[in-house]
């Protein structure tokens, strides 16, 4: 028999409500974008402050993992860079995956897009370097502005709002995944000195598991972890960044529920009568069969790709990608002469690479595909949306910083490269902003004439 019914006390009532309004909030892109910049900015500001040592200390805190006679240790900053950032590429995986499925990627054609544009924002930004270094000992820098920061250029565009088109979002996040995963395979081709191939095969062993797992019917996502774990421990050991796993696992994330037996709604309509049936007859102890066909089913009402963009986007938001921010924007100015030539030509060459050759090649590329008939713009993609994410493409930051400590050995080249960097996705993001409230001042005035 159930209990009879009680009023709710005031201040559950209130605590409803604050968690409702909390979860509302949480769903605003602009906040999540706001967070990010804030904690970039705190990082960037903690950095060159007299509390330097005390940001340098804590990144490099070791955290150890044992068990018996085995442990690991790791960086706080590897933690995040390459264990939390893998849950972010999961999401921006699955997203990818969900768009392949039926969205803007839906066909090989309009796949085509986001490919030539990534292929064109890589392209330009090495020539422009090359053209300003070739021949000097910084032109092994060529690679620092060719990557695109997902995580950032996400975030900006975020800051606009939900006026600015779906297709622009996926679009910047189809070229930022294609981007980053040629600087993975140029940061493993040039800046590699061995490949463990070893690590390859573990790597396969997960992706098998998880295919396994799916022709298993294993619907739960906890059920995943394990097989995810060994792919990303695989890339780890091969050398490559490890955080390529999470786009790996989000691609391979199923578009269509687990096959049942009937569907969802069915089984729902179905056990709940019967759980009803039950506790009249006062069966309490019978319902946990239907509880437990109840559960599976409304689990199965969503498809797991979108069940895995709605439980971690809250977190990724603002847990991982603000955490991400404050690890990797806190660049030193100090160190960075820029009175030598070489210096000058590096931060010179980095700042016009990713502020004017990416959008250059990002547009160009498109422009191409588009009027030789190889694929079309994406539904609700303009060419002032094309221009937007060729300006945001040029945010390089944590991947750009990456490889130029790969590049360069000499400390004032590094220094260079590393403010040119945060200097180029500073100007990057403010052009983005400004053309994207440009734009969208434009759509208001043209919805008020008509």
């Amino acid at each position: 028999m159930s209990a009879p019914f009680q009023p709710i006390p005031r201040p559950q009532q209130l605590t409803e409500r604050a968690l409702s309004a909390l979860e509302r909030f949480s769903h605003i892109e602009a906040v999540s974008g706001i967070a990010l910049l804030l904690a970039a900015l705190t990082a960037l500001a903690w950095a060159n402050s007299a509390f330097a040592e005390s940001y340098e200390h804590l990144w490099h805190t070791q955290i150890t993992f044992g068990i018996g006679d085995f442990s690991v240790s790791r960086s706080l900053h590897f933690l995040v860079n390459d264990g939390l950032m893998t849950v972010f590429f999961l999401v921006v995986g699955a997203e990818i995956r969900q768009e392949i499925h039926n969205g803007a990627l839906a066909s090989f054609r309009m796949a085509m897009l986001p490919l030539g544009a990534a292929l064109g924002g890589v392209l330009m930004p090495a020539l422009i370097y090359l053209a300003i270094n070739h021949g000097t000992d910084a032109a092994n820098g060529w690679a620092v502005p060719t990557a695109t920061d997902i995580a950032f250029a996400v975030g900006v565009l975020a800051l606009l709002g939900k006026s600015i088109p779906g297709g622009v979002r996926v679009l910047l996040l189809a070229l930022a995944i294609i981007d980053d995963i040629v600087a993975i395979l140029i940061i493993a081709l040039f800046y590699t000195t061995s490949l463990d191939y070893s690590g390859i095969v573990i790597a396969v062993v997960g992706v098998l598991l998880v295919l396994a797992f799916q022709r298993m019917g294993i619907g739960k996502a906890i059920a995943y972890i394990v097989p995810g774990a060994i792919m990303w421990f695989g890339l780890l050991k091969t050398g490559v960044h490890p955080t390529l796993a999470g786009v790996v696992l989000g691609l391979m994330t199923p578009v269509r529920s687990m096959p049942m037996r009937e569907r969802p709604l069915d089984t729902i309509q179905r056990t709940f009568h019967e759980m009803v049936d039950r506790l009249s007859d006062k069966e309490e102890e019978s319902v946990a069969k239907p509880l437990k066909q109840l559960r599976q089913a409304q689990r199965e009402i969503l498809s797991p790709v979108q069940r895995i963009q709605g439980a971690l986007h809250p977190w990724v938001a603002f847990g991982i990608m603000p955490l991400f921010a404050l690890a990797n924007a806190g660049v030193s100015l100090a160190g960075a002469d820029l009175g030598k030539d070489l210096s000058q030509h590096v931060f010179l060459a980095v700042i016009l690479a990713l502020v004017a050759g990416k959008p250059m090649g990002v547009i160009f590329a498109c422009f191409l595909l588009v009027k030789s008939k190889m694929c079309d713009l994406p539904a609700g993609v303009t060419w002032p949306g094309v221009c937007l994410v060729g300006l945001l493409a040029g945010i390089g930051f944590t991947m750009s910083i990456f490889i130029a400590s790969l590049a360069f050995s000499d400390e004032s080249l590094l220094s260079a490269s590393k403010l040119s960097v945060l200097c180029a996705s500073a100007i990057a993001a403010l052009l983005g902003l400004t053309w994207g409230w440009m734009q969208m001042s434009s759509s208001r005035k043209a919805r008020a004439l008509a």
